[in-house]
């Protein structure tokens, strides 16, 4: 069967329709106009999803996965081009490019997604990890953890305007705060994280965590963090207008990913551990539920309506669907080898 094309959030996505099979009867007499059959109807098309991206660290690819359909529609790897160490991704301001730490060749490459080609890299030396781009998506973070330090690149222009020291030792995952002002620094090395002025290009403050903080999202207020903390096996509750930690929420063995819905009524972390992902209500910090997955899951994305959650399990070379209504997995999806996590399109 034929496949037609179109875009979704400015990538070209892929689905498959049925044939329409419809009769076309001729004129009917009035004897038997009630009895006829009635013409078949079309059956209705699959409605593309966002795409996911999925860096696939082992094999130097990048799965493309139509939330609509949960199947992988195409695998980036820019021929070869991309190195056989993927860290983080970010998805473009434009929707059409990614960036990409190819930690092997110490580059940061901008990869053109209609055309799965390399198309800008900078150097940014060895130990670099995350990258994430700034809401106004002019800037992107990039943690470089072996130097213990945060480089800023104008997106525009892929040229680095500055570094900043780090407090804490190897910052791992660079988060904007949702309004700009703020880079959070992971320091699996140190148990904290860091607080980036932007503007005033240093580090402001050093916030303890439980142990060992990996992935970190933000409450819709902008003012709460919630960090995953692999070797507590919790996730921190971080207030960021005092700079402390408020509480603790339970999750599985060595919690790696966490993601929060845009209502805040639900926490989500993975836990590479216990192969499971914990779902907590977000205002009493409750455990609701535990649900299996596949091994090592790291770094969840949800959908931009929050149906589902998308989390990469790194050994089993899948990605999980969790229908977030029913709080169970629907379907695991083979993508490339130990992927890293998921990056949600828009």
């Amino acid at each position: 069967m034929s496949a037609l094309r179109w875009r979704c959030g400015g990538v070209l996505a892929a689905a498959s329709f049925a044939l329409l099979a419809a009769c076309q009867p001729q004129a009917a007499t009035t004897a038997n106009a009630d009895t006829a059959p009635a013409p078949a109807k079309a059956e209705a098309p699959a409605t593309p999803g966002v795409s996911a991206y999925v860096p696939n660290q082992k094999d130097g690819t990048i799965s493309v996965i139509d939330t609509g359909s949960d199947t992988v529609v195409r695998t980036l790897s820019a021929g070869g081009a991309l190195g056989k160490r993927l860290q983080q991704i970010a998805l473009g301001p434009d929707g059409q490019s990614l960036y990409v730490v190819d930690a092997e060749h110490h580059r940061l490459l901008r990869v053109e997604i209609a055309g799965d080609r390399v198309i800008g890299e900078l150097d940014i030396g060895e130990g670099a990890e995350g990258v994430g781009l700034s809401p106004d998506g002019r800037q992107l973070a990039v943690c470089v953890e072996l130097q213990n330090q945060v480089m800023f690149v104008d997106v525009a222009k892929l040229a680095v305007t500055g570094h900043v020291d780090t407090q804490g030792k190897a910052p791992e995952h660079c988060a904007w705060t949702p309004d700009g002002a703020q880079v959070i620094t992971s320091n699996e090395a140190s148990d904290s994280l860091d607080v980036i002025d932007v503007a005033a290009g240093k580090s402001i403050a050093s916030i303890a965590t439980s142990g060992h903080p990996r992935d970190i999202a933000f409450a819709a207020d902008g003012h709460t963090a919630y960090v995953a903390q692999e070797s507590a096996n919790v996730v921190d509750v971080i207030d960021l207008a005092t700079r402390k930690k408020m509480r603790s929420v339970a999750a599985g063995l060595r919690t790696a990913g966490v993601v929060v819905s845009d209502d805040g009524s639900r926490v989500y972390a993975s836990n590479g551990g216990g192969a499971s992902v914990t779902v907590s209500d977000g205002a009493s910090g409750k455990l609701l539920v535990e649900i299996p997955v596949g091994q090592r899951p790291w770094n969840p994305s949800l959908t931009p309506d929050g149906r589902k959650l998308y989390v990469a399990n790194g050994r089993s070379n899948t990605v999980s669907v969790i229908d977030t209504a029913a709080m169970k997995e629907l379907k695991q999806i083979p993508v490339g080898e130990m992927p890293w996590g998921v990056v949600m399109g828009r």
